[in-house]
């Protein structure tokens, strides 16, 4: 089974600002926010999603990768989802999407930006009511990841060329700012670039699927940090496996989904040598405590984490109401 985890911090410490205390805990127990009823392609499931994004208002908005579509999940309303983009089959028109990995609200234009991966390209749909297809900002790559900063300069991952390159919206190329030197393990390198998470001086950390870390690129830097991981595949607390969504707290807390083993861990600046596993970690399964392969992370402004648990053997959903 897999699902869209939502679970809330137990200490009700007001951290609209962004500030998670570094000791925060989280309820074990989650419970459905989105889907749940099995895979499919109705307004009540889900099959595969992928990416998640969730707004100030708690609405959830899900990249549906198997059913080419973006799916918005109101807060409270855990029944059905709307269809927000796609969902016309796949395709390439600009109406359609396939496989979309990854999305995100620009809050400035009121409108989804969405990887859209099998079309090898980067688009923009409208949230306002009404809109029937997207327009096309980045096309010819191979996106998977996707974050926008305060300045609204747009960041994308390319898992094929390994690297990451920053946007203005109305540009085409951009300018490479973390991996672009080969696939491999060196500092400045990636091996399959995933998800992405930028703060607000502009430094952008890269979950380095394949070489089992996650990676820091300051601003203007020419190589990386290894931040989490970087051990090798494993499942100690120094390591990760296959690690994929990402969030990072003001104060540099970063939050990682570990894919392979069916866990959520922080990594704090005092201790970068290791990670507290902050949910899962209790083997794969369909339990309220357990994982089965999360990837896409997100938290909201309230510090409730959002995860989605997906299984690659079964591409089925099954999500959980916050607590």
């Amino acid at each position: 089974m897999s699902s869209i985890v939502v679970l809330q911090r137990q200490q009700l410490l007001a951290i609209l600002d962004g500030n998670i205390p570094v000791d925060a805990k989280w309820k074990q127990n989650g419970v459905t926010v989105a889907g749940g009823n099995g895979k499919g392609s109705a307004t009540n499931q889900l099959d595969c999603p992928l990416g998640v994004f969730v707004d100030d208002n708690q609405t959830v908005v899900i990249a549906d990768w198997a059913n080419d579509r973006v799916m918005q999940w109101k807060n409270g309303d855990t029944t059905n989802g709307q269809v927000v983009a796609g969902g016309n089959g796949q395709g390439n028109g600009l109406n359609q999407l396939y496989a979309p990995t990854d999305v995100l609200i620009d809050k400035e234009t009121n409108s989804l930006i969405i990887c859209d991966y099998g079309n090898q390209r980067v688009v923009r749909w409208s949230r306002r009511s009404g809109t029937t297809q997207g327009e096309i900002l980045i096309d010819s790559m191979q996106c998977f990841g996707l974050a926008i900063e305060e300045q609204r300069y747009l960041y994308v991952s390319d898992w094929k060329k390994d690297e990451v390159r920053r946007y203005q919206l109305s540009e085409k190329n951009g300018t490479l700012v973390a991996g672009g030197n080969g696939k491999d393990d060196g500092l400045n390198q990636l091996n399959v670039s995933t998800y992405l998470f930028v703060d607000r001086q502009q430094n952008v950390y890269v979950s380095d699927n394949n070489n089992h870390r996650v990676m820091k690129w300051n601003k203007g830097a020419n190589e990386g940090i290894v931040v989490a991981g970087g051990q090798g595949q494993g499942n100690a607390l120094t390591q990760l496996y296959h690690p994929n969504g990402l969030f990072v707290d003001t104060l540099g807390t970063l939050y990682v989904a570990d894919s392979g083993n069916h866990r959520v861990m922080r990594w704090t600046q005092r201790d970068k040598k290791q990670g507290t596993v902050i949910v899962g970690g209790n083997d794969s399964g369909a339990g309220a405590n357990q994982f089965n392969y999360p990837v896409g992370l997100s938290l909201d402004r309230h510090g409730n984490l959002y995860v989605i648990d997906r299984s690659i053997t079964t591409s089925t959903i099954t999500s959980y109401t916050r607590w």
